[in-house]
């Protein structure tokens, strides 16, 4: 019995609800999908699905399937990609992910202290984040990736590389940019400015939670694709970003501050399959961590999400009148 291949169709079947619309996804006749979710029936002596209505619903059995059955089936695709790059000579690669906007000199120093450690080792680096990079690492295409944690990813292990304090920016010309510190609950009004919530779902919605339990509900929620738009916001007035002050020193006209208490810190994770994982992938966790810790010359940041960018010229307190 090809189990694997059958897991794979009952898994398709339970996210339509309804095996014709399967069929045409998995491109296969439904006779022989059905026939294969039956084999599958008969091989665990379970009914999987109740086909007493017009779409099909999981029983109690199938439901408890699913998420087994997920962890199978990325095993063995995982398993299949381990192989073939066992037998096309690549597992002297290590395939590694990096948030996008990652800064130029953190990819230098994680790809010298990957020389250091594993001479002879090709890192071949990409850029990659959030449900992407989760997927990503479950089929086997990447072999470690930083993320931020916590994230939801099943068969994966994250192991901390950095924590960075988050804190509010602001137009300098605001009188809360001129406070030792703000609380959130002084936000209350204002839009909130955060990081697109794809690039790390998980930690998007702990970030309003905690607003929320600190009084503020921010009336709007605008979500930015890179870092350049999300300072950009806040310089326009369109709201406050909860960011790192190494995101904000990238533009001198905003002011960062620390919040009351401390309630949020960013925490990377590299992460890698808790199975079978590449031999170098706690090596490059190990790289990580000391190449985000370690500031470079000019004072500034490694943090990945955003650097510091080195300044000759600072600008006035006023406020900011656009053109039109």
């Amino acid at each position: 019995m090809d189990l694997g291949r059958h897991l794979r169709y009952f898994l398709v079947v339970a996210r339509e609800g309804h095996f014709g619309e399967a069929a045409v996804e998995l491109g296969i006749a439904q006779p022989a999908l059905s026939q294969s979710v039956r084999r599958l029936e008969e091989e665990l002596g379970v009914a999987l699905f109740d086909r007493s209505r017009r779409r099909v619903e999981l029983t109690p059995a199938g439901r408890l399937l699913v998420s087994q059955a997920r962890d199978l089936v990325a095993g063995e695709t995982r398993l299949r990609e381990t192989m073939r790059r066992v037998r096309d000579g690549e597992l002297g690669t290590l395939r590694a992910a990096v948030p996008p906007a990652t800064p130029a000199v953190a990819l230098r120093g994680l790809v010298e202290q990957m020389a250091d450690q594993a001479p002879g080792l090709e890192v071949d680096l990409c850029e990659m984040a959030g449900t992407e990079l989760v997927r990503a690492l479950g089929e086997g295409s990447v072999d470690t990736g930083l993320l931020t944690a916590p994230f939801e990813g099943a068969g994966l292990l994250g192991q901390p590389v950095h924590r960075a304090q988050l804190g509010a920016v602001l137009p300098r010309g605001e009188a809360l940019a001129r406070a030792d510190s703000v609380d959130l609950g002084d936000l209350a009004g204002r839009d909130l400015v955060l990081p697109a919530r794809r690039n790390a779902p998980v930690w998007f919605e702990r970030v309003l939670a905690v607003c929320r339990e600190s009084g503020w509900i921010p009336p709007r929620v605008r979500e930015a694709g890179d870092t350049e738009f999300l300072l950009g916001l806040v310089l326009v007035r369109r709201g406050v970003a909860l960011e790192t002050a190494a995101v904000a020193a990238r533009e001198p006209r905003l002011a960062w501050r620390p919040l009351t208490g401390a309630p949020l810190h960013r925490r990377t994770e590299a992460v890698r399959p808790a199975q079978d994982a590449h031999p170098a992938a706690v090596a490059f966790a190990e790289a990580a961590a000391r190449v985000l810790a370690r500031p470079p010359a000019n004072g500034g940041s490694l943090t990945v999400g955003g650097g510091h960018r080195p300044w000759s010229r600072v600008y006035g307190e006023g406020p900011i009148t656009l053109p039109g």
